[in-house]
């Protein structure tokens, strides 16, 4: 059962609030050592030698910062169920799960068989109809309650850019407000208020801040900070929508509760601004039928990311109630006389995607793949907690079902105030300090056989079984043990 009540968010705060007060708990320097020496420079020269080349041609060296570790990237070139196996040989447990589609477990042979018999005969992309957008398009709206419709686009990224222009065209106002510290993707407004709360303009570069004029950030679980903004934009245009990720930002990193969603919807109706869910990563993941699905909450639209291709290439899509499908471009046209959202891309719903799309989603309902993810994400979780006690660190483990949550120091739980701007810096530099400590763990997590988010983020999947779980579990028992208190 997914918890997102009242209470389990108020502990899951309570004890983020006391895990960023104290010292930090990092993997002791002389043991990452000992794993940079033995592990990565013994057991991965393969893919130490292939990333130094590729450092010539390649920005950092990889394509996307989830591909990034210290103390250099890894390369992987085998993906098959809950397990990943890289360029030197080296079995990992897959705790990445390509950022959270692969609810299935990775490269399911059920959809591969699919792909394949489809890449002899259509090919993958040919930029025009395809009887699987169709099909997909049909699963998808029987299984999420508010969405009529679905719009395939490329990916979460421009799903979210489709999503405040549907809004704003359809209201008629001009300000989209979203959590702080969320994350819609890297399109320009939405790289406002990113990764910390109230950072604003801060983690934006590249972007003139004229851009910002029209989006704001309010505080995660803060009703009456959100209804402040709204009551302010009512007074120079409006409020289009509040774009939320339901279970909280960064996947849940910072929670909140279902409460708190309705009082969002609450405010929505109240503000005439339309509820955004950005379900990319929660969208047939915590159910078949989305968070809102669990939460029985119809979001106005809602966006979807990787899943909805079933992780192949072409993975995105937005989709909503039946009175905004009029304000997207493209096809036979309704004959309503209204400006649309020019959204699109030739390599959005592909064959390719859209067939994957289909059998993945249909496999995870057939299956009860959710169910099983997300009882490995309570084991694994209640296992990583009786850990924490045994080694006496100050560590917060939670989960969402099958999000589940590894907080060593806490980074994403810091705030930027505003009241108090000679604060500004000394928060930025120390969730820099901590986001490195982040990446030594998650480097010691690595040489153990872990492959996680960031350090601090683990999904589960259907892949996985118990002995599976517990294997990990020992896994980690072996990295806190190295663990200590820095400042020591």
């Amino acid at each position: 059962m997914v918890d997102l009540s009242a209470a389990a968010v108020r502990q899951q705060i309570e004890e983020l609030d006391q895990l960023i007060k104290k010292p930090i708990h990092s993997i002791a320097p002389d043991a990452l050592a000992a794993y940079e020496k033995e592990y990565f420079g013994r057991k991965c020269q393969q893919s130490h030698a292939m990333v130094q080349q590729a450092v010539k041609y390649i920005p950092g060296g990889v394509q996307h910062n989830l591909a990034f570790n210290h103390p250099f990237p890894l390369v992987f070139t085998k993906a098959e169920g809950a397990y990943l196996e890289d360029l030197d040989g080296n079995r990992y447990f897959d705790f990445l799960q390509a950022g959270g589609p692969t609810v299935l477990g990775s490269n399911p042979p059920e959809v591969r068989e699919k792909v394949i018999d489809l890449l002899n005969t259509c090919g993958p992309s040919t930029g025009l109809f395809h009887e699987y957008e169709f099909h997909l398009a049909e699963l998808v709206t029987e299984l999420i309650p508010s969405v009529a419709w679905l719009r395939m686009l490329n990916s979460g990224t421009e799903a979210c850019m489709a999503a405040i222009r549907i809004a704003r065209l359809s209201t008629k106002k001009k300000h989209i407000l979203k959590m702080g510290g969320a994350y819609h993707g890297w399109s320009d407004q939405h790289a406002y208020g990113i990764r910390v709360p109230g950072s604003k303009f801060t983690q934006a570069h590249g972007i003139p801040r004229f851009i910002f004029k029209g989006i704001d950030e309010f505080f995660p679980g803060d009703l009456k900070s959100l209804e402040h903004k709204l009551r302010r934009n009512s007074l120079r245009g409006g409020t289009a929508a509040i774009m939320i990720e339901p279970i909280g930002p960064e996947s849940g990193t910072r929670p909140i509760s279902i409460d708190f969603v309705r009082g969002v919807a609450e405010l929505c109706k109240r503000y005439g601004a339309l509820l955004i869910f950005d379900e990319v990563v929660t969208a047939f993941r915590l159910s078949p039928h989305g968070v809102q699905g669990i939460m029985g909450i119809e979001p106005d639209l809602t966006v979807f990311g990787k899943v909805i291709g079933g992780g192949y290439p072409g993975a995105g899509g937005v989709g909503g109630k039946e009175e905004y499908r009029k304000y997207l471009a493209a096809g036979i046209q309704t004959g309503d006389k209204v400006k649309k959202a020019l959204v699109g891309g030739t390599m959005a719903a592909t064959p390719l995607s859209a067939l994957a799309g289909y059998y993945t989603i249909k496999l995870i309902q057939e299956t009860k793949a959710c169910d099983k993810a997300n009882a490995m994400g309570d084991r694994l979780t209640a296992g990583l907690k009786q850990l924490i006690k045994k080694y006496d660190l100050p560590f917060v483990a939670f989960n969402q079902g099958s999000i589940c949550h590894l907080e060593t120091v806490g980074t994403m739980h810091f705030v930027v105030n505003w009241k108090k701007p000679w604060t500004i810096i000394k928060v930025l530099n120390e969730t820099s300090v901590r986001k490195a400590e982040m990446e030594h763990m998650g480097a010691a997590y690595m040489a153990e056989g872990l492959v996680t988010l960031a350090g601090s983020r683990l999904y589960t999947s259907a892949a996985y079984n118990e002995e599976m779980i517990d294997q990990a579990l020992a896994a980690f028992d072996r990295t806190f043990a190295n663990v200590v208190r820095l400042d020591k």
